[in-house]
């Protein structure tokens, strides 16, 4: 058994992990700090610094990302969902989707004022947000940032699609109409063209870990040790002073389990995401009783809202066949040579076109009006009264189009498709991840996902397919369905999908759907539905005695010295998007998570400098 001396231990090097190491070793370079990360370090590779090759992680071969197998659900038709998550340095920023989506103000409010977390509102989150971020879209926008190490722009391209679908939207859907910032925090219900986390100069995913950890190689007193999986954190009574980690088995499942120790003389940060800091936890002792003694973890703090709460976006990514005009990633990713060859050329010489890209262009977040409100039913009707009525920046879903076929490429013919995805923004059911073994660092987390538990999130995602195949049917590129990713109509139905056609008008009337076609509906939603990749909440923080696990300092519950402090992602059809976990929310956010993941890692940052005495 090896030891090793720091100040300060992260047990994790995704996205927060790695911001906050970053941030306290510029401040301070005398810190000794260790992070820890079961993956790969990510400097330099072209898988990763090449924005559309994000789809190389996502496929099921992939040792970038952690496929985890929840419990068969009967919701879901007696599926497993299988939810990815990043396991490399700098997590989710390394290797998701780039996409730039931001939360609504008032989730952080509610953050305050619901969940008693003092100075976590959006008035106290917005500078920090901005502190983080370039945005090269246009100058002076008050809610944005120009100066930090992360760039946000429009990438390498403006496909046709994209720009049809903003076309579409803005004549079909007038009531709604666009924005020229779909991420400006204060508004939703409005179509818009979508940002990015990739450098507009060069081309490049703009990421945490060149930007906080690899720019700083020269300060030997921050380490990075990858392929570390962390066992469990160490105690003098109830004080935390290191950790106990052994070698990862992805790569070498033969690998050494001899376990190492890392001791820390000031603080130890868990930040192994929505599903690993729950588990890292509770194999230290820190959970509900029942879990810990089922496993054989002798208990030290009874904490049974860790692993608890987990939440995600519950979506679908429904394809449709594309004209031969359409500008797409299609025959990139299956592998056409002549296609490589043409835009690596284009990236290296202008760090422009597809490959500076990520299939996705425009978006809204949308919220029912009266009459889709009426659609949506009962099932949404006390969500909607208690949760959304009155906050009119929460959208209920998110509609967008991608640039591909969103799936397993080797099932469809090779041609031109797109795609037009949902999903939920604000899911009420509820899951829980939980150790599956007390010793055992490297064993799968037992996994209930709870999609579906809750009858308004099948409710939402229902109107989310019938407002999505409106938008898509209606672009000049449309050419038909693909029959085998929408629901099974009768073929009587006037809702019957077709494996070719034409588009039709934008002021043609929509599609009506009868009780049959609605049940073909929800049978298609529980054998399709799918994780975007945004698992939260395993470590909320809120009141102990609300379940929750953290204080508004990120100090986890009954012991000292140990904070939570994290962020991880990704999602299935294995295929696309973010990759986040952040396991420490009381509660979801309507956006991807990357913004939030960062958020609370320069809040972390914050947080930890001042106790440490030393100014960011």
């Amino acid at each position: 058994m090896s030891t090793a001396e720091f100040d300060i231990i992260f047990a994790g090097g995704g996205t927060s992990g790695c911001l906050i190491a970053g941030r306290l070793a510029t401040a301070d370079p005398s810190l000794r700090i260790l992070v820890l990360e079961a993956g790969e370090h990510m400097r330099g590779l072209v898988a990763h610094i090449q924005p559309a090759r994000y789809l190389s992680h996502l496929a099921p071969t992939s040792t970038t990302a952690t496929f985890h197998v929840s419990k068969p659900s009967q919701n879901l038709g007696g599926r497993s969902l299988v939810t990815p998550s990043a396991r490399c340095v700098g997590g989710g920023s390394s290797i998701n989707f780039a996409m730039y989506t931001r939360a609504a103000a008032s989730d952080y409010d509610d953050w305050e004022t619901v969940y008693g977390n003092s100075g976590w509102g959006s008035k106290d989150l917005i500078p920090l947000l901005k502190k983080t971020e370039t945005y090269q879209v246009k100058p002076g926008e008050s809610t944005h940032g120009y100066s930090g190490p992360l760039k946000v722009s429009y990438g390498g391209a403006f496909t046709n699609i994209g720009q049809q679908f903003l076309d579409v939207a803005a004549r079909y859907d007038t009531a709604r109409g666009t924005t020229n910032d779909p991420n400006g925090l204060f508004s939703c219900n409005e179509y818009g063209r979508w940002q990015k986390w990739i450098d507009a100069e060069t081309g490049t995913r703009s990421d945490v870990p060149h930007n906080f950890i690899y720019n700083q190689s020269h300060n030997q007193n921050l380490k990075v040790l990858s392929g570390c999986r962390v066992k469990r954190v160490i105690f003098e009574n109830t004080r935390a002073v290191g950790v106990e980690y052994v070698n990862d088995t992805v790569l070498n499942p033969d690998a050494d389990q001899t376990v190492h120790t890392a001791r820390a003389s000031r603080l130890v940060v868990v930040s192994a995401g929505a599903f690993g800091s729950p588990t890292i936890l509770e194999r230290s002792g820190i959970g509900g009783l029942d879990i810990l003694r089922a496993h054989g973890v002798q208990p030290l703090v009874d904490l049974p809202g860790v692993g608890r709460n987990y939440r995600d976006h519950n979506g679908c990514f429904v394809p449709y066949l594309a004209s031969e005009e359409a500008e797409t990633l299609d025959a990139f990713i299956r592998g056409e040579k002549a296609e490589e060859e043409r835009l690596v050329a284009q990236w290296k010489s202008t760090g422009s076109g597809m490959l500076a890209h990520n299939g996705l262009d425009a978006g809204g977040k949308l919220r029912p009006n009266a009459q889709e409100l009426k659609e949506l039913g009962p099932e949404f009707e006390a969500r909607w009264n208690s949760y959304f009525k009155n906050a009119p920046d929460k959208p209920v879903i998110w509609v967008g189009p991608l640039t591909l076929f969103v799936g397993d490429p080797t099932v469809a013919p090779p041609r031109k498709y797109y795609s037009v995805g949902y999903f939920t923004e604000y899911p009420v059911s509820r899951g829980q991840v939980h150790i599956s073994s007390g010793g055992d660092a490297n064993a799968p987390p037992d996994f209930d996902c709870g999609f579906l538990n809750d009858p308004a999130d099948l409710a939402t995602l229902k109107w989310g397919y019938k407002k999505s195949r409106e938008l898509a049917r209606r672009l000049p590129v449309y050419r038909g369905e693909f029959l085998a990713g929408h629901p099974m109509f009768a073929d009587k139905s006037a809702a019957r999908c077709r494996d070719e056609g034409i588009p039709v008008d934008v002021s043609a009337a929509d599609i009506q759907y009868t009780e049959e076609d609605d049940a073909a509906i929800e049978a298609y939603t529980r054998k399709f539905v799918q994780t975007t990749w945004h698992s939260l909440g395993t470590c909320a923080m809120k009141p102990r005695s609300e379940m929750g696990v953290v204080d508004e300092r990120l100090n986890v519950y009954g012991v000292q010295a140990l904070k939570v402090t994290d962020v991880s992602s990704f999602s299935p059809f294995w295929w696309l998007y973010t990759l986040f976990q952040i396991s420490i929310a009381p509660a979801n956010v309507g956006a991807n998570t990357c913004s939030t993941a960062l958020v609370i890692g320069e809040k972390a940052a914050l947080l930890i400098a001042e106790e440490l005495g030393i100014s960011l």
